[in-house]
């Protein structure tokens, strides 16, 4: 009976105990006799509780998942034997590709988000860089860039060193998201980025307006119906602008007197299915045919579209500084003042990540306020 010779695994998951009586997970590549390791920035800790337990299990499933995803980019050729088609492709003229991919979606913001973060990323990778020979330490190498060095002209006149840890965000998920685009376009078998971490961000003040002001502001005249009735139904739905303004009377449906609004929301493409009540639904009018807008408007959303809407906030005596944006925060706000779980609130505003709602949990927490209410009178 012949034998199969047994083929060494090139990939070993191994452990390092380190002074802190953690366990640090690393990978052993073993290629071409060539031996490098990977130290993965994973690590089990003492196994004190049942919690201590199922954490260790996640982690070293987590670490598994990457040495699976090493033997596939050793056996589709990620160490010296890629498709020559694609290897020349070079990171600054893939990125641009990506940027200008952009140009055709519907949002402008993110279009410019995208090209504003090009220019540090041609900062900092040289322009014969490949996209297939970009590595885990090139993309912390650009993170740590945009935390410590990057500069932009403006900041520079000023005499400014640091982006701002929001923009620092920003750019690198650009980065990150042209990494991932490239594995989806086969020019690399796994992303090198998807275990760096962005810088994330700092949690910025949240202009809303109180159940009270809402109450004003619906009863105090508006130069533009539209603005009026378009921003009130934010309020009350959550929605943000672009998704209002592209709403149509096919994606309103009502069933046994329940109005829901069945959309794909513009920043995420997500499929939303949103309830919403009778006073919004009375914002919307008379129902149209099914190709029509909802909201007709008399006027474009632009720089005067936001003066106008701030003219209407002041003469409601209303000393805030609102933007349209600012509706939805006035519905997260009131959702959880109304005692809203904070997952439902998610659901609503369509948010993919929980820690997104949670910061309207931290602008209105009742039990705080409930705890330094309850102080008795000590002077």
């Amino acid at each position: 009976m012949t034998q199969l010779k047994k083929t060494k695994e090139p990939v070993h998951l191994r452990r390092k105990r380190l002074a802190n009586g953690n366990v640090s997970l690393y990978l052993d590549i073993y290629l071409n006799g060539v031996r490098n390791y990977e130290f993965l920035k994973l690590y089990l800790i003492p196994e004190k509780t049942k919690k201590d337990r199922e954490t260790n299990a996640e982690t070293l499933r987590l670490a598994e998942a990457v040495k699976a995803l090493r033997v596939v980019d050793i056996q589709a050729g990620r160490y010296g034997f890629r498709n020559k088609n694609r290897k020349d492709v070079t990171l600054l003229d893939f990125y641009a590709k990506c940027r200008e991919e952009k140009r055709t979606e519907d949002s402008v913001k993110n279009y410019q988000n995208w090209k504003s973060a090009e220019i540090f990323v041609r900062q900092h990778f040289s322009e014969n860089l490949k996209v297939a020979d970009v590595s885990e330490e090139d993309c912390i190498g650009f993170r740590d860039f945009l935390d410590r060095e990057a500069v932009t002209q403006r900041e520079k006149e000023e005499n400014r060193h640091r982006l701002s840890k929001n923009s620092r965000n920003n750019y690198f998920c650009k980065f990150k998201a042209c990494m991932k685009e490239a594995v989806k376009k086969g020019l690399i078998v796994s992303d090198p980025s998807a275990y760096v971490s962005a810088a994330g961000i700092d949690i910025t003040e949240r202009s809303y307006l109180t159940q009270e002001e809402v109450r004003i502001l619906a009863k105090t005249p508006c130069r533009y119906e539209s603005i009026k009735r378009m921003f009130l139904f934010s309020c009350l739905t959550g929605l943000r602008w672009s998704d209002i303004e592209k709403l149509r009377w096919a994606e309103v449906s009502v069933m046994d007197g329940q109005t829901r609004v069945t959309f794909t929301q513009k920043k995420t493409k997500q499929l939303e299915y949103l309830d919403i009540n009778a006073q919004a639904a009375s914002l919307m009018g008379e129902r149209g045919r099914a190709s029509d807008k909802v909201f007709r408007k008399d006027i474009a959303f632009s720089t005067y579209f936001n003066s106008e809407l701030k003219k209407w906030v002041r003469s409601a005596g209303i000393d805030k500084d609102i933007s349209f944006h600012c509706a939805r925060h006035t519905f997260a706000v009131m959702m959880i003042d109304l005692g809203a779980d904070i997952y439902t609130v998610q659901k609503l505003l369509g948010h993919a990540e929980l820690r997104t709602t949670e910061i309207y949990a931290r602008i209105l927490d009742r039990r705080k306020q409930d705890a330094v209410n309850r102080i008795p009178d000590l002077l």
